[in-house]
């Protein structure tokens, strides 16, 4: 008989202290803010953590805590069903750990891409930098900050929304509303959209696989 329940932690430091009181875990889902805290504490990363150094998902195997990604799982399978041939080139919103597996995806798929950030620094542009032209050349962009979360749902993304039509396509990993301003803006214009809800559920039943 198995069991999900929840360890919320106050730091990721307390992680070694949970293993030792729940010595019947066979392993655990990680969340923002820990997906890239964590990798110091596991002893095997598989390829894809290894790759964009980022955790969400922990077997207990033989006592060794084994890393892996299942994000990059629940966005590939979801973003698929919605991608046009014209989807050659994408924005990534934000720059935290979801941004990590939303770029392996787009990379595996050979789709070139943008990180946007409020800060502009090396290889990443700042919201202020993005205009038409830039908005007409990558017709899929990705939310993968938690601007538009409940109970902020007044907040989106500053990008120039008057820039996006039909061609393009936004995702946005926040589900809760169900429909963010970002996609409401967008699809307002007549943009595809998707949001995060079926990732979610993708992501945890290859937890399910894992464990």
């Amino acid at each position: 008989e198995c069991s999900y329940e929840l360890f919320p932690l106050e730091n990721i430091d307390q992680l070694p202290l949970l293993l030792k009181q729940q010595r019947n875990l066979r392993g655990l889902n990680v969340t923002i803010p820990y997906k890239q805290q964590v990798l110091h504490f596991l002893d095997i990363l598989t390829p894809v953590v290894e790759e964009i150094q980022a955790c969400n998902c922990i077997k207990i195997q033989d006592g060794k805590l084994v890393g892996y990604n299942t994000d990059v799982i629940g966005f590939e399978r979801t973003l698929e069903r919605k991608l046009a041939a014209h989807h050659k080139q994408a924005l990534v919103l934000g720059t935290g750990g979801a941004a990590k597996a939303v770029e392996y995806v787009l990379k595996k798929k050979g789709i070139k891409y943008l990180q946007v950030s409020r800060t502009k620094r090396t290889g990443i542009i700042s919201y202020a930098e993005l205009n038409q032209e830039m908005l007409e050349t990558h017709t899929l962009v990705i939310n993968t900050s938690p601007l538009g979360m409940y109970p902020a749902v007044e907040e989106a993304p500053e990008i120039p929304y008057d820039c996006l039509g039909e061609r393009h396509y936004l995702y946005d990993l926040v589900y809760n509303p169900a429909k963010t301003r970002f996609l409401a803006e967008g699809e307002r214009r007549g943009a595809v959209i998707e949001n995060g809800a079926d990732m979610l559920v993708i992501q945890a039943e290859a937890s399910w696989d894992i464990w």
